[in-house]
């Protein structure tokens, strides 16, 4: 159980950081192939599906409420070091999902080609995409309501997949710093017993779970039923989204603080993320 809140807390802590995926950290925990079935079959079979689901979810939601402000700060003040870490995660998830393809022609073309044009999307997303911008408050209307809805669903749905990163998806809609912020000052609202400001703060956040929730269940569906057809390809294009998002991070990371201890405290931080990428992996 405590493991299982821990790899949730990793998953957590990788949506809220831009260009690291929280569907390569299931991977990289062996967790993908049951989180999906469990979410997939959860009405056929839902008290061993709520006992792997509860736990994950819990500790995403943990590392998400806890973390949100500490890696906010990280990322404006310690670029390098904290990008450089996850970097590690994601390396550290390669050796799992090679796994899967051991004993495949890699330069059959239903292989290779899945992989080159998934790495692209992934590299092409970091060269045309923002920043996330500043954050901005919102009045919050039907149209708005929608839009918010909208948001979570592409959010959640790339939150899924392996290698693509639902942080950088929000930050190409514009919407990643308001969203973070909000998570702040729902905190902030519930610890201070401020109830206009958690009225004010749920008028953002419902609309935006609701489009998670509906995005996670939908696009479970969606991978499975793809991975029942073309299994090998799905996992060579998984490869490809993972092996191009620490590329679309160095590219996103501010190198302006760069120095030769910092790239050297980047280096130690990158085999740390590696290091734990293994040990929270499942052999």
């Amino acid at each position: 159980m405590i493991k299982m809140i821990l790899q949730g807390m990793i998953v957590g802590i990788a949506n809220i950081i831009p260009g690291v995926s929280g569907g390569t950290m299931m991977v990289a925990m062996g967790l993908y192939d049951k989180l999906i079935h469990s979410i997939t079959h959860l009405k056929s079979e839902f008290k061993s599906s709520m006992k792997l689901l509860l736990p994950i979810f819990f500790g995403a939601a943990l590392a998400i409420v806890i973390l949100s402000r500490l890696f906010e700060f990280l990322l404006q003040n310690y670029p390098i070091p904290t990008n450089f870490a996850f970097c590690g995660l994601i390396v550290g998830s390669l050796p799992f999902i090679l796994k899967k393809v051991k004993g495949s022609n890699p330069v059959k073309s239903s292989n290779w080609i899945p992989l080159l044009i998934f790495f692209a999307i992934v590299v092409g997303m970091a060269v045309i995409g923002e920043d996330s911008g500043s954050a901005q408050r919102l009045q919050v209307d039907l149209l708005q309501f929608l839009v918010l809805l909208f948001v979570g669903i592409i959010a959640a749905a790339t939150m899924v997949i392996p290698g693509v990163s639902g942080s950088m998806m929000l930050m190409l809609l514009g919407y990643y710093e308001t969203i973070l912020s909000y998570v702040n000052q729902t905190v902030d609202a519930i610890t201070s017993f401020d109830i206009p400001a958690f009225i004010n703060c749920c008028m953002v956040m419902i609309p935006f779970g609701v489009g998670v929730v509906f995005g996670i269940f939908a696009i479970a569906k969606l991978i499975e039923w793809i991975l029942m057809r073309w299994e090998t390809s799905a996992y060579y294009a998984i490869i490809g989204l993972i092996t191009a998002s620490p590329v679309a991070i160095l590219l996103k990371t501010d190198w302006s603080q760069s120095s030769i201890m910092m790239i050297v405290i980047g280096l130690i931080s990158f085999i740390a993320g590696w290091f734990v990428a293994s040990k929270l992996g499942d052999e």
